[in-house]
This record gives structure tokens, C-alpha cells and sequence, in this order.
């Protein structure tokens, strides 16, 4: 596993985002609610590790099933739900920009938790810069140690998204 890298902000992770959406948009146009990026990458001018991070939302866990298949059939390996019930996490084939894709319902918790997150630092610049400047310093102290890394934003997290409006 390679160290916990923190980059300056790259805008052509949008672009990155794009062509990962549209590379998986062609097999799941027919069930495809939303494809949203997410993570540290979708927050202008926010450093962050260069891996972009996007969640396909479906309406049905049926749905989630057959985005399973589908994304299988383009390379993709499932993965499970890594930890988070309710989603589908996927391996990327070779060939793209580096990004973790998963797929949940309409209704799923991490979901709305990953959208409120991202709306609120967007429209919380100091916050944002906040949540940038502690995830540099997390990154140099636990720099191959990604757990500690994640467990130590966590309360930054909870606490940006409580200001958001989230009820446990």
C-alpha cells in the first residue's frame, strides 16, 4: 500500500471525474439516478489525495445488483461494502485515472452523508480550509497508517456535518 499523499489542488480532477462517468454512464444509463463526485477531489481548490471518489445512485437494491454485473462487465471487481452497509464498492479496471467508485439506493445514509459533507465545505470556505490543513497534517503523521489517518478526520467530519444539519 502506498504512503497517504496530500497534492495541492489539481482542476483537472473534474475533467478525471468526467471521463470516469462517462466511461461507466453507457452501462448503466438505464438505471442510473445520479453519478456524483464526491471526496476531498470534488472541493475547489481543496488539496486532497489525487484520487477522485464518486458514488452511483440507483433507486432499488435490485438495481444496485445489476450495477454489480454491469460494472463487473467493464473491469470493475466488487469489492463488497467495505464497511459501509447499503453500498457497492468496486476495484477500477487499468486504464483510468485512479478513483473508487460505489454504488448505493436513493435512501442510503453515507450517501446523503457524502453530499451534505461536500455542500457544506463548498459553501464553508474557512471550514474547507480547515478540513485542508488538518488532513496535511494527518497525512505526515500517519503517512502509512490509513487508519489512523481516516479515525483522526472523523470528528472533523461529524462536527462539519452536524453545522450541516445532520441528525444521527
Amino acid at each position: 500500500m502506498e504512503p497517504i499523499r496530500i497534492v495541492e489542488y489539481n482542476p483537472s480532477w473534474v475533467s478525471m471525474f468526467e471521463m470516469v462517468r462517462n466511461f461507466v454512464t453507457p452501462v448503466l444509463t438505464d438505471i442510473v439516478v445520479a453519478i456524483e463526485h464526491v471526496g476531498s477531489t470534488s472541493f475547489p481548490g481543496l488539496s486532497a489525495k489525487p484520487i477522485i471518489d464518486m458514488d452511483v445512485v440507483v433507486n432499488s437494491q435490485a438495481e444496485v445488483l445489476i450495477a454489480i454485473q454491469r460494472l463487473e462487465s467493464i473491469g470493475y471487481i466488487h469489492q463488497g461494502d467495505l464497511g459501509i452497509s447499503g453500498r457497492a464498492a468496486f476495484a477500477s479496471p487499468d486504464g483510468l485515472p485512479p478513483h473508487h467508485l460505489y454504488v448505493c439506493e436513493t435512501s442510503n445514509a453515507e450517501l446523503k452523508r457524502h453530499i451534505l459533507f461536500r455542500e457544506y465545505l463548498r459553501s464553508h470556505p474557512d471550514e474547507a480550509n480547515e478540513y485542508g490543513e488538518l488532513r496535511q497534517e494527518l497525512a505526515q503523521r500517519f503517512r502509512n497508517d490509513r487508519v489512523s489517518y481516516t479515525n483522526s478526520k472523523a470528528e472533523f467530519i461529524k462536527e462539519m456535518l452536524q453545522l450541516a444539519g445532520w441528525q444521527d
